[in-house]
């Protein structure tokens, strides 16, 4: 399978990467700067393009243009990341694919397909989902979720010639706020602080996470403590360290780990 991509920053390139280790041999167009994610975090962009062959071009030159159509017309799927007017300033629009390569697949990474002309990355994308709290997320949760849903968009359209996709990342946590957005893990809710049995709680030394939902984890959770089903662990669990109550837990057969 051959693939010609311009997705760039976190969702494109780890899409990519994974149609590469299954076999697939993928083209990357970059600008002449390049990809900013090579600059935020080198170590990861090498590993991302491992097997990646590499082509900076200028878009706006003839030579440039005329370099991307003799790709495009050697490849099975053209892969971008961009918004709709851009693509079609640059003739890759889907309607000038269809034209031009009535046969090529395309998948196109937008930010939300409600609106996909709108400016932003993962975070803003994940504030508008709201989930976001007072501090920086962890992960890029939108991006990395993104990526697996242009992994399977890419292959799906492999099945069709001429067809084209959009994924949106908003899209994305939208489908992934679900619990959120029905009240499991708002705050108070059954996953939100309200059930003392899942929850993180302060160690001695630093904290674990508790996930005792099933009746028989949580009936040995409350009797390992002594304590009465529904009363708050907080206390007890500030007696030990973090480690020790995994130890604890495992040895007990109870869903607990301390945060790494």
């Amino acid at each position: 399978m051959r693939l010609v991509s311009m997705a760039q920053n976190v969702p494109g390139p780890v899409a990519v990467s994974r149609l590469v280790t299954e076999g697939w041999r993928a083209v990357k167009i970059e600008p002449p700067w390049g990809d900013p994610l090579e600059s935020l975090c080198k170590t990861w962009y090498d590993d991302l393009h491992r097997g990646v062959t590499i082509e900076r071009i200028d878009l706006k030159s003839n030579d440039g243009r005329a370099r991307v159509a003799a790709l495009l017309g050697e490849t099975d799927v053209f892969f971008a990341s961009h918004r709709p007017s851009a693509l079609e300033r640059l003739g890759l629009d889907a309607a000038a694919l269809r034209r031009t390569f009535p046969s090529l697949r395309h998948v196109n990474i937008v930010g939300d397909t409600v609106n996909p002309e709108e400016p932003g990355h993962d975070l803003t994308y994940q504030a508008r989902a709201g989930l976001l709290g007072p501090d920086l997320p962890l992960t890029l949760i939108g991006d990395m979720a993104g990526a697996e849903r242009a992994h399977a968009a890419i292959k799906d359209v492999m099945h069709r010639p001429g067809a084209g996709m959009v994924v949106g990342l908003c899209d994305v946590l939208r489908d992934l706020a679900a619990p959120l957005y029905h009240g499991l893990t708002a705050a108070g809710g059954q996953l939100g602080g309200g059930n003392p049995a899942y929850a993180i709680y302060p160690a001695r030394e630093g904290a674990i996470a508790v996930t005792a939902l099933e009746a028989h984890f949580r009936a040995r959770l409350y009797e390992g403590l002594g304590l009465v089903d529904g009363a708050d662990p907080g206390a007890i669990f500030a007696t030990r360290t973090a480690d020790e109550w995994e130890q604890w837990a495992i040895a007990r057969d109870i869903p607990l780990v301390a945060l790494r």
